[in-house]
Order: structure tokens, then C-alpha cells, then sequence
């Protein structure tokens, strides 16, 4: 079972401070009314990456899927999560009207073309200069960076027609970029479509989508001709800012590559775009009647090595006549049989890499990966992606028994750091590892993976006699890697320990590895009750951010912004903490109250941790979203 991979990179990096931890969901007031944008939105409008997974399985014991019909469903929802059109306000060059970001790529919206952005950064940038370039090692990629350009061009079209966002949504967007505030722009608002009004006579034109990809429908007036309808399709390339980059409308800054355009035997138009295969599906041509649709015959018909236009077969000139073409690039990665993805992390130069696990003998792997052999039941996998959706390595991880990827991390060296949970007492250890022995119910599991995926730095076990799972992962610009997750064990391995003993059936853990695997620090975190953390982030500082929810009355809080549980011991709470540099020290701990829903995920950049899926009005979160908010509020009054 394939399954479809998504991820966003924002262009155009902030700023942050360290040690800031910014609640999620945000709730903004529009028109008098509180109204919720998603964790994407938030994360695009402060120009950080927004790391999308799906929920994960709970596994309290060997963990098996439920069933592959809830993954497909999952899969499917996730798919089809509309894509968002943001209005230009001075975000992108003039002549773009409105922009929309999708998976691998960047669409811009003009009066007569849309232009497709898929960046080339990593082939053209990374594979070189790697080594030579100090701003990769910290933590930033330094110049320009290439990109292959899409372009769809409208021929013998109105060249001003009637553009408008159609289906507002909730959320803004906002780019604060820099430190003068003269160059933000705020509360740019976003639709589900954008409405071009006769680009041809009694034709009207409509962008939307899911996040895989984009929709247009031709709407044909009744009386008007669709033989009107001319598209120049072009690929080329041309160079983008890494920071504030406008794509410009010029064709000078386009080399064009002059790449052929064919229709093949499905009736798809298939160009070649860098290393992507581009594919404008089969149209559907249909009308409405009786509120039913009804299929006319039809489709592409070229008009010239890169011009195309469409037949229509018989149909009703006095009922209005849609034609919907569907763009798609997709990335599929997955085998034949059950296959999940539970975390995703990306690089600075927008290597995407993804952990999770499968039962599939055939998953994708790479010539010289660490493990190209499968094993049995469940094998965790690390896969990596470049930025433009090709493979660059995929392995297999794990050994004769369940094994699953929970989180993933990497490095400014592009090491990929791996943890889960491992039923397999021959799961794979290196030599001098923390520990290498197998605890005997389910052990947490920490792996660091070279950069190009051909072995491991270290990889240990980590637990004691009962259940473990690690959850989370983070590390910083030393390569120590910080883990969280749950423990049922009474001899869990402490070290520098805030809480030395597991105060109940289920506490969550936080643990540090130096950069050779060895254990800094290890610590219980709860109460008597159940505790789990999910999530972890590190800041430039080397304070510690654990996120995850708990039922205990008592678990530890310091300097809390809640101090006690408003839903224990029936419910659960999420909980915040912050512990300082090496363990040391609590800065915080506090309870975030009220919490009876899924347990709140965690995204993590440059020492900031947001929570998501955490029922909370701004006004009750902690002071600097309030702050951060009247900035927003200044802004638009002045």
C-alpha cells in the first residue's frame, strides 16, 4: 500500500528566538468572530517549515496497525485537505496575483499564465558543496538556488480579466521576515479557489485543489466555444532568492528548455520538467442536469510542439460545459503491503526525511543503504527525499520482529537521527552503544544514520525491563540527540535525574545522547498517574522543551502557568516543560488544561516548539502569543 507524502518548506526563513514556546491552534478575530487557522497556515505565515505526519498507533503492547482501511482512510483525508490561494500583498512580484504552495512546489497565479515553482536547490547546490560550504553546516543554505519552471500560458487570451479569491478561508497568512516591520505583511487573506472571469468570451477560469494536486476548470458559457481555449505549456529554469524571492513575470528571466509536450495512450499531457515528470490528467468534460453530471467525450488535441487545446465531442451549446484537467506530481513511497509514515523532518536544503514502518518485502531502498533486505512482520524504514521529490537514499531498519520509526531528526551534517520502539532483541546495535542488550517486553530504540544513508554513526536500545517507546526526537548543533516518549519500567536508565523513579504505572521519559550515543542525561517525568510526552524540541541555549499529556494530579510543575490538573484523574491534561541545559533544572513545567482530544503534536525549528491540536483561545495562552498578536494588531492600524 503506497502512500502519498507531503511536505512544505517555507521560503523565506525567520528569525527566532531561543526558548519560545508558541501554542497552537491560534484562534484570530475576523469580522467579530474567533475563527481557527491550522497549524500549515501558522507555520507558512511565520516562515517556518510546516512538518505535517499523521497520527500514530498507540503501542501499549506489539504494535500491529488496527487495520489497512483506516490507513487508506487517513491517507485519503490527509490527500484531500484543500489547497490555500494567498492574495499577493507585496509577497511576491506585482504582476502575480495570487500564489499557492503545494506539495514540492510553488504555484503563481498571473493574469494570463499560471507559473508552476518546483526548486532544484539540492541537486544543483547540496551534492557539491556539502563539504565547502560553512553556511550548510550552520544550519542555512547561502546563495541562490535554481529552480525548473512550469509555466501555463493562456494564448489569444483577455489580457485583464476578472480576477477574485472565491470560498475564503479562516486563516491568514503571515510573512514576518526580518526585523523591520515596514517588510511584513500580515493577515493576507486565503481562499480554496481563484475565479479568472472571461479570459476567453463566455469562458471563465477556476484554480483549486487538494494538497496533491492542482484543479482548473475551463466553465464554458452556453453559446461560447471552447475551440477558443489555446494553453502554451513551457518548462525552463530560472533562480529564486532563498530569502524574499518574487518570482518574476518576465520571460527573460526564464531559459526556456524548449521540452516537447505529448498526449499518451490515457489521454494524459505529459511534459518533462528537470526530473519531474509533469502530467495534466485526462480532462473530464461533463455538464449538470437534473443535478446529475453527465460525461461528454473529449480531451487534449495538440496544436503545436508545445500549444494544446481540447476537443469537445457532442454536447448540449445551451447548458454551460465544464473542462477539468488535474495536474498532478505526486510522491508515492511504499510496497505492496501495509506501510506508514510517522514522522518527517527537513534539512536546510530541503531534503525531506521520513521514518515510519512496513510490512512490505518490496519497499523502495537504495543501492547502498544500510539494510536493502527485509526482515519480518514490521521493519522501521529512513527515507530521504531531495527537494524536488526524488529519492536520495531508503532503508530498511530493525530485525526479526516489530520494529517501527516513531520520529525522526537531522543534523547540520544531514545525519539522520531515528528513534521508535523494537520488539527484536537482534535489532541492529553498533559497538560501544549505550545499550545493546534487548530488555525483553519492548524497548525505545535511538539510531543515528550517516549522511548518505550507508550506515549508522550509533544506535542503542534505551529502556529497562518494562515497556518503553520513544516518541520524539531532537537534536541540537552538537549532535546530541534529545528523546522522549513512555516508560512503564522501574528500572528505566537515569542519569542526572530530575525525578529518579517512575511515581506510577506509565511515566514519560527525557533523555540526552552526546553525539557518539552515550547517555548526558536521563530522567522520569510525572506523577501517579499516566504520562506520556510526545513531543521535544532543544533551543539555541540547550534548554529542553517536552510536550505531551498527563492524568496526574501530581506531576511536577514549576513556575507554572497552570499549576493544577483541571481534568484528572478521568481525563487527561497536556503538559509543557522545560528543563534546562544537561538536565539540570526545571525553567518551567505547567499543565495546559481542559485537554480530552488526541494527544498534541509537536514541530520543531530553530528552538521553537509548537504545540498543535491544543483546544486553546489565544487569550489563554502564555503572554507572548498575546504580544505577538497586538504586533499583528499595530500593524494593521497603522
Amino acid at each position: 500500500m503506497a502512500m502519498r507524502l507531503r511536505y512544505l518548506v517555507a521560503p523565506f526563513p525567520g528569525v527566532l528566538l531561543p526558548g519560545v514556546v508558541v501554542g497552537i491552534v491560534v484562534w484570530t478575530l475576523q469580522g467579530g468572530a474567533s475563527r481557527q487557522y491550522s497549524v500549515g497556515q501558522a507555520l507558512r505565515g511565520w516562515g517556518l517549515p510546516a512538518l505535517t505526519k499523521e497520527p500514530k498507533p498507540d503501542t501499549g503492547s506489539p504494535a500491529k496497525p488496527n487495520s489497512e482501511v483506516k490507513a487508506n482512510k487517513l491517507a485519503e483525508a490527509y490527500g484531500t485537505l484543500p489547497l490555500s490561494f494567498e492574495a499577493n500583498r507585496g509577497q511576491a512580484d506585482r504582476n502575480v496575483k495570487f500564489l499557492c504552495r503545494g506539495h514540492g512546489g510553488t504555484w503563481f497565479l498571473t493574469p494570463t499564465e499560471a507559473v508552476l515553482s518546483l526548486s532544484d536547490a539540492v541537486a544543483e547546490h547540496g551534492a557539491r558543496n556539502r563539504e565547502q560550504d560553512p553556511a550548510v553546516h550552520a544550519g542555512r543554505s547561502a546563495g541562490r538556488q535554481a529552480a525548473t519552471v512550469v509555466r501555463m500560458r493562456l494564448m489569444g487570451a483577455n489580457p485583464a480579466p476578472e480576477v477574485s479569491g472565491v470560498d475564503r478561508l479562516p486563516g491568514d497568512a503571515n510573512y514576518l521576515i526580518g526585523s523591520d516591520p515596514e517588510q511584513w505583511h500580515t493577515r493576507v487573506p486565503t481562499f480554496a479557489k481563484v475565479q479568472y472571469k472571461n479570459v476567453y468570451p463566455g469562458i471563465n477560469l477556476v484554480y483549486y485543489g487538494n494538497q496533491q494536486q492542482l484543479e482548473y476548470d475551463f466553465v464554458v458559457a452556453p453559446g461560447a466555444d471552447p475551440k477558443a481555449i489555446r494553453l502554451a505549456i513551457e518548462t525552463g529554469n530560472s533562480e529564486l532568492e532563498n530569502r524574499n524571492s518574487k518570482l518574476g513575470a518576465g520571460q527573460s528571466e526564464i531559459q526556456n528548455r524548449k521540452s516537447k509536450i505529448r498526449v499518451d495512450a490515457s489521454g494524459d499531457l505529459v511534459l518533462q520538467a528537470g526530473r519531474r515528470e509533469i502530467r495534466f490528467r485526462k480532462p473530464r468534460i461533463h455538464q449538470e442536469a437534473g443535478g446529475e453530471k453527465q460525461d461528454v467525450s473529449g480531451g487534449y488535441v495538440l496544436q503545436g510542439p508545445r500549444q494544446v487545446g481540447f476537443e469537445v465531442g457532442s454536447y448540449d451549446a445551451s447548458r454551460p460545459l465544464t473542462i477539468d484537467p488535474v495536474l498532478s506530481y505526486s510522491t508515492y513511497l511504499g510496497g505492496l503491503h501495509f506501510d506508514q509514515a510517522n514522522g518527517i523532518a527537513v534539512d536546510a536544503l530541503g531534503n525531506a526525511y521520513v521514518a515510519g514502518f512496513t510490512s512490505s518485502a518490496n519497499f523502495p531502498t537504495t543501492a547502498g543503504a544500510f539494510d536493502t533486505t527485509y526482515g519480518t512482520g514490521f521493519d522501521a524504514f529512513v527515507t530521504k527525499f531531495s527537494l524536488t521529490g526524488s529519492l536520495v537514499y531508503s532503508t530498511y531498519l530493525g530485525g526479526t520482529s516489530t520494529d517501527q520509526a516513531l520520529a525522526v531528526a537531522v543534523d547540520t551534517l544531514g545525519d539522520a537521527y531515528v528513534t521508535g520502539q523494537t520488539f527484536s532483541s537482534n535489532f541492529p546495535t553498533t559497538a560501544g552503544a549505550f545499550k545493546t542488550t534487548y530488555g525483553g517486553r519492548g524497548d525505545a530504540f535511538v539510531s543515528r544514520l550517516n549522511a548518505s544513508g550507508s550506515s549508522l554513526v550509533y544506535s542503542s536500545y534505551l529502556g529497562g525491563s518494562g515497556l518503553d517507546e520513544a516518541r520524539g526526537i531532537a537534536v541540537d548543533l552538537a549532535s546530541n540527540a534529545y528523546v522522549t516518549g513512555k516508560t512503564f519500567s522501574t528500572n528505566f536508565p537515569i542519569s542526572g535525574a530530575l525525578q529518579a523513579s517512575n511515581k506510577g504505572n506509565e511515566d514519560a521519559f527525557v533523555t540526552q545522547l552526546n553525539a557518539s550515543g552515550s547517555l548526558v542525561f536521563s530522567t522520569y517525568l510525572g506523577g501517579s498517574g499516566f504520562d506520556r510526552a510526545n513531543g521535544i524540541a532543544v533551543d539555541l541555549l540547550g534548554n529542553v522543551h517536552v510536550t505531551g499529556y498527563t492524568n496526574s494530579s501530581d506531576f511536577p510543575v514549576s513556575s507554572a502557568f497552570q499549576g493544577a490538573c483541571r481534568s484528572c484523574p478521568k481525563f487527561n491534561d497536556a503538559f509543557v516543560a522545560e528543563i534546562g541545559p544537561h538536565g539540570s533544572a526545571f525553567v518551567y513545567s505547567t499543565y495546559l488544561g481542559e485537554y480530552r482530544g488526541r494527544p498534541p503534536g509537536q514541530y520543531l525549528c530553530d528552538g521553537i516548539l509548537v504545540l498543535d491540536r491544543l483546544p486553546y483561545d489565544l487569550r489563554r495562552l502564555p503572554a507572548v502569543l498575546a504580544r505577538w498578536e497586538q504586533r499583528l494588531r499595530d500593524q494593521d492600524k497603522s
